[in-house]
């Protein structure tokens, strides 16, 4: 599957693998949060917030929520006082990694051209 697979068996892009993909990380933050995650885990929910600097508490808790939902992203609550919320990267997410390691070489690579 790739991109010529647009042409032929999918109607959409939506509907293509990379439709699929984008649907899952794509946007401003999933995979600033994956990266950040990633490097370090597991991470609370104060150190994200932290780290991704004009996030809002709002934006980033839908992104986690989403990223969870869609199997990337561990929660883990912890019962005490106050509250303690870990987030950890699932194996479908470390999946996604070496994508992510091209990514960011491509950007090491193309940044002062």
């Amino acid at each position: 599957m790739g991109m010529a697979d647009f042409n032929g068996e999918f109607k959409n892009i939506q509907d293509t693998p990379f439709g699929y993909t984008m649907s899952v990380i794509g946007g401003k933050w999933k995979m600033v949060i994956i990266y950040l995650l990633a490097e370090k885990q597991p991470v609370r929910f104060n150190e994200l917030k932290r780290q991704l600097g004009t996030i809002t508490f709002k934006v980033l808790s839908s992104q986690l929520k989403e990223l969870e939902a869609d199997g990337l992203v561990n929660r883990k609550e912890f019962p005490q006082i106050p509250p303690k919320v870990e987030y950890s990267l699932t194996d479908k997410a470390e999946t996604l990694l070496p994508a992510l390691e091209e990514l960011c070489e491509w950007g090491g690579k193309n940044r002062n051209n």
